[in-house]
């Protein structure tokens, strides 16, 4: 009697072999190998990419290379002191979330950072799920004040309540679609999104439109707002996956 083949470990179904798109990047700025390990675990399990810096010279190099989603950062770093680091992230970029890690509890540190403008401030040891929730709480909050202010990459410049985008200073034309499009790109920056992402949450799902709508539309966007719109430089395409928007 012929028996059933079974299954090969690394077989796996369509679904299964999938990549899951990711939420965005995070960077954090730690020299503590053990605890570089834990939180790379910790937000990878959760869908975000991680870069890991472990002095602050090389975590300022990361920050202005890959402009992540949001900051974890020591306090007491090689090179370059947190305190000097959070200072500079957000002379760089004032509404990146900098989230501080540190096993100093004074008050007045807390204040400080604060004042220096960090976005929060959790104390080692701390619980994975509270920090998780500091730290996406925080992305939130960068993403409601984007909904409420000039939104700013590169040399562009958008402001969704009034409907008006400048590129180097140069007003631009975009349409009311344009905008929400772009408004959906900037609350999810970094993160890769599906096509059928797009359609759903900015055309809707009444509209039914094809999934080459959603490319013709970033063909203009990126005709519009990219320096070179054959080389895009923020509207990617992420091949297999969909697009991600790097400011």
């Amino acid at each position: 009697m012929a028996m059933a083949r079974e299954a090969e470990p690394d077989e796996l179904t369509p679904a299964e072999n999938a990549p899951v798109p990711e939420l965005g990047t995070i960077l954090v700025i730690e020299d503590d190998p053990r605890m570089q390990k834990v939180l790379r675990r910790m937000f990878a399990e959760e869908n975000y990419s991680v870069l890991i810096a472990g002095d602050g010279q090389a975590g300022l190099d990361s920050f202005r290379a890959h402009r992540p989603m949001a900051v974890l950062l020591d306090l007491i770093l090689p090179h370059i002191s947190g305190r000097e680091l959070c200072q500079s992230i957000k002379a760089i970029s004032s509404e990146t979330p900098v989230i501080v890690l540190s096993a100093v509890t004074e008050v007045v540190d807390k204040v400080l950072l604060l004042e220096l403008g960090a976005d929060d401030y959790v104390t080692k040891p701390f619980s994975p799920r509270e920090l998780m929730a500091r730290v996406q709480a925080a992305i939130r909050r960068r993403r409601r004040k984007t909904s409420t202010t000039v939104y700013r990459f590169s040399d562009c410049e958008l402001e969704f309540e009034k409907m008006v985008a400048r590129r180097g200073g140069v007003p631009v034309v975009l349409t009311s679609h344009e905008f929400k499009l772009m408004k959906f790109f900037t609350e999810n920056a970094e993160r890769v999104l599906t096509r059928d992402v797009l359609l759903n949450e900015v055309w809707g799902y009444n509209s039914y439109p094809t999934t080459r709508t959603v490319d013709n539309q970033i063909l203009k966007l990126r005709q519009k707002l990219e320096p070179d719109p054959a080389n895009p430089r923020h509207l990617l395409t992420i091949y297999g996956a969909g697009y991600k928007f790097v400011p």
